[in-house]
């Protein structure tokens, strides 16, 4: 997949700007012809500044860009940062021959820091002639913070195709997360349809996946769809892209900061799907069960706590508890479960936590990963 074409009409280019360092840091994503569009943002109140601005700009339902910068996130910069974001894709709007008003702009990294205008403006120039077909791994390392690798996908539905990438590892927690990703597909749909599949597929991936417990400021999820590859099953695009997006988000988790292991947290037998995933959450984001998880301490007391601690009554004669195949916990009692075998088990670098909270049809899973030495060492020396 290292050199995989995206969609037809759309190109991209991936540049090292210097914002902060020698890596690559700056990527635009350009589609030939106007197309439908969608996007969800973070929740956090203090947005950055580019999530302000694209929020205007996808009202009308329709993009031809996407301009990001990586290793600043431009937030907490006042009226200046959004002078920036004016200023910059500005610049891009005039070298695509587009409008700026069908750009949608975003900002990752160090928070509260002036962008450095001036470096990204002089990218600017030349930069159609740079455009590719091929980039799509180019612009998901340009995304990149701390990310250890690049996330994207590419699949092919019927002759339409439909690409993503995102990145994200730290401050993460949805309503999305440090988490920036973006879709771009040649089919043909309307504004309104792609916006209801993204809810959707963005409900059951980037929204159950916790690697701290902190919204960011940045998160945004967007999607284009040009159209130049004509119509196409909905149904079956639906499919593909939610899988795309789940793929994405186990990527997420399992390249969380100093992340040695990805949890998957599968809750069921709820009173309803908004309990099953509290739940899910609580148990994903608890630290204690992240830290026994990273030691591989067969402690499964912590999880029996952790369900306790539901800000909903628990049926306790009910609850089932297991890690992957070994039960520790059913029906409100304890199993003669082999600690050993579970040490064994937690030793792996994939592990998988279900909990039965009693015969509801409620059920979420969702994905997280451990919490070791190195989480509080990246985050300890993240500006210095």
């Amino acid at each position: 997949m290292e050199h995989t074409l995206l969609p037809k009409g759309f190109y991209s280019c991936a540049k090292r700007l210097g914002i902060k360092d020698d890596t690559p840091d700056f990527t635009v994503i350009y589609s030939e012809a106007r197309a439908a569009a969608t996007a969800m943002f973070t929740k956090n109140q203090f947005c950055g500044a580019p999530v302000t601005v694209g929020k205007e700009h996808i009202k009308d339902g329709y993009l031809q860009a996407f301009v990001i910068n990586s290793k600043n996130a431009n937030v907490a910069t006042g009226k200046q940062g959004i002078e920036d974001v004016h200023t910059i894709i500005s610049a891009v709007a005039d070298e695509l021959d587009i409008s700026s008003a069908d750009i949608l702009p975003s900002s990752t990294g160090v928070i509260g820091v002036p962008l450095p205008v001036k470096k990204i403006i002089e990218g600017i120039p030349g930069l159609k002639s740079e455009m590719k077909k091929d980039g799509l791994k180019d612009s998901a390392e340009a995304i990149m913070t701390t990310d250890t690798f690049a996330k994207y996908r590419s699949e092919t539905i019927d002759g339409v195709t439909l690409c993503a990438i995102a990145k994200g590892s730290g401050m993460i927690e949805p309503n999305m997360a440090t988490m920036l990703s973006y879709i771009m597909t040649d089919a043909q749909i309307e504004p309104e349809t792609l916006k209801a599949m993204l809810k959707q597929a963005v409900d059951v991936s980037f929204n159950v996946v916790s690697i701290d417990g902190d919204t960011s400021t940045s998160d945004t999820v967007a999607a284009m769809a040009n159209g130049l590859a004509g119509p196409v099953d909905l149904q079956k695009f639906e499919q593909v892209l939610t899988d795309m997006l789940i793929s994405l988000t186990k990527d997420l988790a399992r390249d969380g900061e100093g992340a040695t292991k990805l949890v998957e947290v599968q809750v069921g037998g709820a009173q309803n799907d908004e309990e099953a995933i509290v739940m899910v959450k609580s148990i994903i984001n608890s630290p204690l069960v992240k830290t026994a998880i990273f030691g591989a301490d067969p402690n499964w007391g912590r999880i029996i706590s952790t369900i306790g601690n539901a800000e909903y009554p628990i049926n306790v004669e009910m609850v089932s508890v297991a890690f992957g195949d070994i039960t520790v916990f059913s029906n409100g009692e304890p199993t003669d479960s082999n600690l050993e075998e579970l040490s064994n088990y937690l030793k792996g670098d994939e592990i998988t936590i279900s909990v039965s909270l009693g015969n509801g049809q409620g059920k979420a899973t969702g994905w997280g990963c451990d919490l070791s030495y190195d989480y509080v060492k990246i985050n300890g020396e993240y500006t210095t």
